[in-house]
């Protein structure tokens, strides 16, 4: 499949007639019965779904309608509940975006949230998202040792989780920033088997590209280029495409704090809205970027694993890599390995961001972070390419 493509970018053109952002559904309706009559996903979609987040077809089906409307209800509820709003996060066995709402907000306020279609938790939340993100923000001013692997706010506890490599749990360096951490605010401690590392090889989007010796994958076509992975490139570095023609040039690139790129596309090489399948699903065309919530599925695209699925775990975690900690990164359970960096991650139709590291492979199974597209072309004034 990717071949097929290759050949397009290079003998024929393809211009897709939206604009970045692509709006949201307006439907508030949450009934299974209305958005049942909207378009139904490919079958390879949903067969990569079944495999990887073990559900029959119809619970795909379902649950991409479900995630949809849950993204416009985010939207809404999280303006109704102002300075109560506590976080959210999507609940695949009810189908709902469950909303935090802080346990002091009026009735009136709890009431207007529920009626934006979404389930109401209140009892336990002792602090906002503004409050928490400030104390996740303090903690990013703190310099973290190689057994931190980083930092996030949980709206289900109503905290900041600090992630630490279990085996290194009792470093003097790890426990002094966890002191330190608490001190900021609310925090609570987890632990995980290895540290994240970032997905570039030597030698070595989904499509993939090469700068030097070191293959990474394309993340989204914008109009004049592409969207990666900061760390597979600095700016200025020649890149070249799948066959080792001449694509662009890095224009801008942030590594770490961030980790996110653009190149330019030239020399006979022009752009499409597709994220390749791989032959595990057919190639995706991308409709805009609407922000699917923590618990949405989505799925993966990269030169090395190529194809896989999973859901959204967390949102603006602190990852911190070797090289130093990078900012506003979404976790998720996909599985990536070397080569993956900067390629897509996608929900639906909707660009999600580019893949920046994680822990484990997908052989025996791990985790991932991305960039956010929607930050990546703020950044740079760029405009998504899409259908």
């Amino acid at each position: 499949m990717r071949t097929g493509l290759a050949t397009l970018l290079l003998l024929g053109t393809w211009v897709g007639a939206g604009t970045l952002p692509a709006s949201a559904t307006d439907a508030t309706d949450t009934s299974r019965s209305v958005r049942s009559s909207e378009t139904p996903a490919s079958p390879a979609l949903l067969a990569a779904m079944q495999r990887d987040l073990g559900l029959t077809r119809s619970q795909a089906e379902a649950r991409l309608a479900d995630e949809k409307a849950a993204a416009a209800v985010e939207t809404k509820a999280r303006r109704i509940a102002g300075a109560a709003y506590g976080g959210s996060w999507f609940d695949a066995e009810s189908g709902k975006l469950t909303v935090a709402v802080t346990a002091a907000a009026p009735d009136a306020t709890v009431d207007a949230v529920r009626e934006s279609g979404a389930n109401v938790r209140t009892v336990t939340v002792k602090h906002s998202a503004r409050q928490l993100d400030a104390v996740k923000a303090r903690i990013d001013k703190l310099p973290a040792p190689d057994g931190v692997s980083g930092w996030h706010v949980d709206p289900r506890t109503s905290a900041v989780v600090v992630s630490v490599v279990g085996a290194q749990r009792a470093d003097n360096d790890v426990q002094k920033f966890v002191e330190r951490a608490r001190a900021a605010g609310p925090v609570t401690v987890e632990e995980t088997a290895e540290a994240p590392e970032t997905f570039a090889a030597g030698t070595v989007g989904g499509d993939p590209y090469y700068t030097g010796n070191v293959r990474c994958s394309i993340g989204f076509s914008v109009h004049g280029g592409f969207v990666t992975a900061g760390h597979c490139g600095q700016a200025g570095a020649s890149v070249s495409g799948w066959d080792r023609s001449h694509i662009g040039n890095f224009q801008g690139s942030s590594f770490p704090e961030n980790d996110y790129a653009w190149v330019n596309v030239g020399s006979g090489w022009w752009t499409v809205p597709v994220v390749l399948g791989w032959g595990t699903v057919p190639d995706q065309l991308v409709r805009g970027s609407a922000e699917a919530p923590v618990g949405a599925s989505i799925c993966r695209s990269g030169s090395t694993t190529h194809w896989h699925c999973g859901t959204v775990l967390g949102k603006n975690e602190t990852v911190n890599y070797s090289q130093g900690a990078v900012h506003q990164m979404t976790r998720t359970s996909v599985c990536a390995e070397p080569g993956d960096s900067g390629g897509s991650y996608i929900s639906g139709d909707q660009a999600q961001g580019v893949t920046s590291g994680g822990s484990g492979n997908c052989t025996s199974g791990g985790r991932t972070w991305y960039q956010p597209v929607n930050e990546i072309l703020n950044r740079y004034g760029l405009t998504l390419h899409t259908a």
